[in-house]
């Protein structure tokens, strides 16, 4: 069976410098690797031009949605009563885009009707990791 996958745009806002700047990030999701979201950004907001996805546990966005939760480089939070901020950290810096929580959680109920917490098979995603390690072995 082919995976299902889920995208959602959503409006949001870069905060930088005391500014704050509208984007449109991509929320995906595919049942190809169901422990995973990902946020797709347009070129324009990129140091370099290109965009940009990063990849983080689905478990992640869903914790953050109600308390601070990350470590590393993908950090969530509630940011005041309607919003919840994603930080990335990278060699360049720290980023933070801000979200209205309704579209996060309206996201991830879209993600948990694919695949329901709990049951997600690990067989493909752990051959998938299994054998990156292999290749770099």
């Amino acid at each position: 069976m082919s995976p299902i996958t889920l995208e959602q745009p959503t409006g949001a806002r870069l905060i930088a410098d005391d500014q704050e700047l509208a984007v449109t990030v991509t929320l995906r999701y595919s049942s190809g690797d169901p422990f995973a979201v990902q946020l797709l950004f347009p070129a324009w907001i990129s140091l370099d031009g290109k965009k940009v996805t990063w990849t983080f546990a689905r478990a992640l966005l869903e914790e953050g949605l109600d308390t601070p939760a990350g470590m590393g480089n993908v950090h969530i939070r509630p940011y005041g009563p309607a919003h919840t901020a994603v930080e990335f950290h990278s060699a360049e810096g720290i980023a933070m885009i801000r979200f209205d929580t309704v579209a996060l959680h309206h996201f991830l109920r879209r993600t948990y009707r694919v695949t329901e917490p709990g049951r997600e098979a690990v067989g493909p995603s752990l051959d998938r990791g299994l054998a990156s390690l292999l290749d770099g072995a």
